[in-house]
């Protein structure tokens, strides 16, 4: 697939087939994703591949009692019915979760951080550029290869049980959970629909939007 294509197409996927997916292709896909940027080339990225369904079960009920708590203050905040729908396949895709036949767990090394922000006034998010260049280049390898994939931070919540879970050396902070599988039937690669250009970006000061001039 063309680059742009990839890009517009690669949806969030909730829901898999069952079939397993082949060593082979999740190795392609992490051994491309690999070449994301991060601060110094430091590559603080460590990838656990779990497919053992104990192991996936053991990780969905972590994920539960965080995305309750989360869901509910979700639904009570935003009040309408788009996002009643939304959260609804949301809540599918978390009774579900140990049905997906990949769990990619993405930790970064916080040794390998660079947080040029953390004397901000605010939360910092500057760190996470070492890591996230990664997650959206594996989520676009597995577009690429055929494969569906979401992307959540609510496991997040629950570190310290996964870290054990999973024999983790200290050091590592969870970034992300990436269930990986292939699409069911009709799970097609139409655009995805953004915000324009234009909405989002703007010119010299945030007083003008950015446009392709004209001479």
């Amino acid at each position: 697939m063309e680059l742009y294509e990839v890009m517009r197409t690669a949806r969030t996927a909730r829901s898999f087939d069952p079939r397993p997916v082949p060593d082979e292709v999740l190795h392609r896909v992490l051994d491309n994703a690999r070449f994301a940027p991060s601060g110094g080339n430091r590559q603080g990225w460590r990838v656990v591949v779990v497919q053992d369904q104990e192991r996936r079960t053991a990780l969905k009920d972590l994920y539960m009692g965080p995305w309750k708590a989360y869901s509910g203050a979700a639904r009570a905040l935003a009040g309408n019915p788009d996002a009643e729908a939304l959260y609804d396949r949301a809540d599918r895709f978390a009774e579900r979760l140990d049905q997906a036949p990949v769990h990619v767990l993405v930790f970064v090394r916080l040794d390998a951080l660079a947080i040029t922000d953390k004397d901000l006034d605010r939360p910092s998010i500057v760190g996470g550029g070492s890591v996230y260049p990664f997650v959206q280049n594996f989520l676009l390898a597995c577009r690429e290869e055929g494969l569906g994939a979401s992307l959540t931070t609510i496991l997040c919540k629950a570190e310290p049980e996964v870290l054990a879970l999973l024999d983790a050396p200290e050091g590592l902070a969870l970034a992300g959970f990436i269930a990986v599988g292939y699409p069911p039937a009709g799970f097609s690669g139409k655009p995805l629909t953004r915000n324009p250009v234009e909405q989002f970006a703007f010119a010299e000061t945030f007083a003008q939007p950015f446009g392709v001039r004209t001479s």
